[in-house]
């Protein structure tokens, strides 16, 4: 008889002392509608009175901020150029003006072509704009434009220091035969409708990094509507995966 009052007053194996889970998921309730409570309430005190809780000046300093940031920043951050001739490639890429080619592309790889090497020639030189504007004083248009080219760089053998729009960091190798030859990429993809303007761009630099706008892009935050609208490693890194290529994403494909 002793043997079994003792036996009974064992407790049950691996009952301890331990509360039940009920009774944890009820303390954990009860502390978290208190905190709960009280994260409503000084809210609701914020609101019912802005003026004396600060939140007029809070709102007001974040909208000055915000200004300052993503409007008064960018056009601070930026200075402005023009191009030296205010070229027009809808005119030069019209068959109907100039016969360079039966597709888009050929009319564009006609001026910016690859080298025998397949190097990308990038800007033609004036070598190349001279196969056509041979004569300074036969020129082929009535622009104005194309007179002050005749005469302040052909005449003189002048190459145009052009500004360009799409020139990467020093420490960043791009292939174009590698995108436009080997992957079918088209040029818009990258710039955009830029071939079939009338006039050429302000030339955007950044007065901290020296690289064009264009790189990081027109919005300080980074949106973008069009794959052109910037040209930063990320976008590189999304078509690449766009078009099942991750492995192009490592570190040594762009940073030899």
């Amino acid at each position: 008889m002793e043997n079994q009052g003792s036996s009974s007053d064992k407790s049950p194996k691996g009952g301890g002392d331990s509360p039940p889970v009920s009774s944890i998921l009820s303390y954990c309730s009860r502390h978290f509608s208190y905190f709960i409570g009280h994260i409503l309430a000084y809210y609701s005190r914020i609101i019912s009175d802005p003026i004396r809780s600060g939140l007029v000046y809070f709102g007001a300093g974040l909208i000055v901020a915000l200004f300052i940031g993503w409007i008064l920043f960018p056009i601070v951050l930026y200075s402005k150029q023009e191009q030296p001739v205010n070229f027009s490639h809808a005119i030069h890429t019209d068959p109907d003006i100039v016969d360079i080619g039966d597709t888009d592309l050929d009319r564009c790889l006609y001026c910016h072509s690859f080298r025998d090497d397949g190097t990308f020639a990038g800007i033609p030189r004036l070598e190349k704009c001279m196969e056509c504007h041979d004569d300074p004083e036969s020129p082929l248009g009535e622009t104005a434009e194309e007179e002050h080219f005749l005469k302040d760089f052909v005449a003189n053998e002048k190459e145009v220091p052009w500004l360009v729009y799409s020139r990467q960091p020093d420490c960043v190798y791009f292939s174009h035969i590698a995108h436009v030859k080997m992957g079918d990429v088209e040029c818009r993809t990258c710039h955009g409708d830029h071939g079939e303007t009338d006039t050429l761009p302000v030339y955007q630099q950044n007065r901290v990094s020296g690289y064009s706008i264009n790189i990081w892009g027109k919005n300080i935050a980074g949106y973008k509507s069009h794959t052109w609208d910037s040209m930063k490693m990320d976008d590189c890194a999304e078509c690449h995966t766009e078009r099942g290529l991750e492995e192009n994403n490592a570190c040594f494909v762009c940073h030899k």
